[in-house]
């Protein structure tokens, strides 16, 4: 038997071994998987975002509204896309799980609007025409002119337009649109002549040549 043949069968003997004497042991109950530490994220809170991103809140029917409503608040342009484009629909969707106390107000508005829709239009938020749909806004975007009726509504619109807002400009999308680049190592080209000419310094070759001077 050459090498590579009898190192396999060393291997495979191993591991069968192994696998008899671990079958003889008790079973043992595993618990969760532990993610390694992250940069940003303890253990502990990896755990926890993979239990809330493994949970569903909103149905399909909701997302499909919050999706046109989010649109409607942040629509494409030429400068960038729009809310769904920044997948603001699945931010809002970890963020009610991350933050229950937006549950309710969340799910009553959008069973609020549903209702006007219906005795509106007879059809849902997402399903009414643009026009439909814009009609219903205007009456609880603007809180200063709202009806006293609408206040539910305007609730629910200034929590919505809260929550597309942070969840657009936190994507990078959102990022480009506001034209951040954050920190970025910039380029130090010395004192000027005219002030080294004032003060009669000037730097010596070593410097220009290692700390001034740039290609």
């Amino acid at each position: 038997m050459d090498r590579r043949k009898y190192l396999k069968t060393l291997a495979v003997g191993s591991l069968g071994a192994t696998a008899l004497l671990q079958s003889c042991e008790p079973v043992k109950e595993k618990g969760p998987e532990v993610p390694s530490f992250s940069i940003d994220r303890t253990p502990e809170e990896l755990l926890r975002e993979q239990k809330l991103m493994s949970e569903t809140f909103f149905d399909k029917h909701e997302m499909k509204t919050i999706s046109t409503l989010a649109d409607i608040i942040i629509p494409k342009d030429g400068t960038s896309g729009s809310a769904t484009d920044a997948k603001v629909p699945d931010f809002i969707e970890f963020i009610v799980k991350d933050m229950p106390q937006h549950q309710t107000p969340m799910r009553g508005g959008l069973r609020w609007l549903a209702v006007q829709c219906m005795k509106r239009f007879n059809a849902d938020f997402a399903s009414c025409s643009s026009s439909q749909q814009i009609e219903i806004v205007d009456n609880i975007a603007y809180p200063e002119k709202a009806k006293p009726e609408f206040q539910q509504g305007v609730a629910f619109f200034n929590l919505m337009r809260d929550l597309t807002a942070c969840g657009f400009f936190t994507s990078e999308i959102g990022i480009k649109d506001l034209g951040y680049t954050g920190n970025r190592p910039n380029q130090w080209n010395g004192v000027p002549q005219e002030v080294l000419d004032q003060y009669g310094m000037k730097y010596d070759e070593r410097t220009l040549a290692e700390s001034v001077k740039f290609d």
